[in-house]
């Protein structure tokens, strides 16, 4: 509560309203693999539909830094939640084969644009010190909506998955335009947006971007930086491949009814929350690479739990997911405050397009690949996620502990 009482304005509107996207998106996310896979879509034309759409983010995280800097912080960030939420909600709501599911989620590419002007309209003009809290807080808004989950699973229970999860696509798309104009009425221009957007009023789209050849080298030199994203991949790769194919693996290998896919994020979210309130202040003290070495530890044995898990046992899929909110819970929060705190406040906004850029071309061939060796045996992508998160222990632990400034950024 401190931390929001340090922040207003922009920090405390952008914590307030995350629940808009966060109860669509969660009454959704355990059933949109299953969506498609109802309407014929394949293991492999959904990790092609990944990869595509991955590749996609990549141009549209290339030029994210650029309209933010041009347009401002707040309305990139309004632009990204309309044609990358609402508009694209609707294109899925309406989906019912390859194509049209296709073109939904590249419209959500534009999320891609969203994603860097939030992250600069929610902390340019923060505390430092206040980061880890503020991703705390935005965690804890998307666990909240989660409890909403088992609305959708009652409502599937009665009527089907493809039904259901059509009207839910249309709520979400209405709730996204809420949001922007929540953002339109109660957010204002950061000081760096403001400084930003005069410093290159007079300068074109193209000359900025070829202002990237000096960029990419300064990030590609400061090690720090590249430890922390080689981190985020990771953890983008991983969380990817349980977003798409954990629904798939305990529905069509371990047998599990779909009625328990809403009952799974209640548990995430309930443990999440427990431990983000009640430990998140208490571990301060060990920074960074402590909380975050444990938690890919559990995140490891999570994995390696649920690829020896026997076909109908429920408790051992329920402590998987137990096991994997822990971790959540740990990594999350200090993951994306690390980068932040490893980018030149000057060019926050290009930085941040270009770590978002790096992070999905380097995840982007992956979406393929998981749908392939999901195609094999539904067991792989999840043993493939064990190694993942091994490497990101040894890359961790070659990670420094990072200083936090007092005041914000323009002090």
């Amino acid at each position: 509560m401190q931390v929001l009482a340090n922040n207003g304005g922009n920090p405390r509107t952008l914590v307030l309203i995350e629940p808009l996207w966060g109860i669509p998106y969660n009454l959704i996310s355990p059933f949109a693999t299953l969506y498609m896979y109802a309407q014929g879509i394949t293991d492999v034309q959904i990790g092609l539909i990944l990869s595509v759409t991955m590749v996609v983010q990549v141009f549209f995280s290339f030029f994210a830094g650029i309209l933010a800097d041009k347009l401002g912080r707040k309305f990139t960030t309004m632009m990204g939640d309309f044609f990358g939420w609402a508009l694209a909600c609707l294109v899925w709501a309406a989906s019912h084969n390859f194509w049209l599911f296709l073109t939904a989620a590249i419209l959500n590419c534009f999320e891609q644009i969203n994603q860097t002007a939030w992250y600069c309209l929610l902390i340019e003009d923060a505390d430092q010190k206040d980061l880890v809290g503020l991703y705390t807080w935005i965690n804890i808004g998307g666990l909240v909506a989660i409890f909403f989950a088992p609305l959708s699973g009652l409502f599937i229970n009665s009527y089907s998955v493809v039904p259901v999860i059509r009207v839910l696509y249309v709520v979400f798309s209405l709730t996204m335009l809420l949001k922007t104009f929540i953002t339109f009425r109660f957010c204002r221009e950061t000081r760096q947006g403001q400084i930003r957007r005069a410093e290159t009023k007079n300068v074109s789209a193209l000359h900025m971007l070829g202002e990237y050849r000096q960029l990419i080298p300064r990030m590609l030199h400061n090690r720090a930086m590249m430890k922390a994203v080689a981190v985020s991949v990771i953890l983008y790769i991983t969380n990817m491949i349980s977003t798409n194919f954990f629904s798939l693996y305990v529905t069509q290998r371990l047998g599990l009814s779909e009625n328990y896919l809403a009952l799974f994020p209640i548990l995430n979210a309930a443990v999440m929350l427990l431990l983000m309130i009640g430990l998140q202040r208490r571990l301060a003290r060990l920074k960074f690479r402590v909380p975050m070495w444990v938690g890919l530890v559990v995140y490891a044995a999570a994995a390696l739990l649920l690829i020896l898990t026997p076909e109908g046992n429920l408790p051992l899929v329920v402590l998987y997911v137990f096991a994997g909110a822990v971790a959540a819970a740990l990594v999350n929060p200090r993951k994306d405050a690390l980068v932040q705190l490893n980018i030149n406040p000057q060019e926050r906004a290009r930085i941040n397009a270009l770590v978002m850029a790096s992070t999905i071309a380097c995840s982007s061939p992956f979406g393929y690949f998981a749908g392939w060796l999901s195609s094999v045996d539904r067991r792989l992508p999840f043993a493939f996620a064990f190694l993942l998160f091994a490497l990101a222990m040894g890359i961790l632990s070659r990670i420094q502990e990072p200083r936090l400034a007092e005041g914000g950024e323009e002090a």
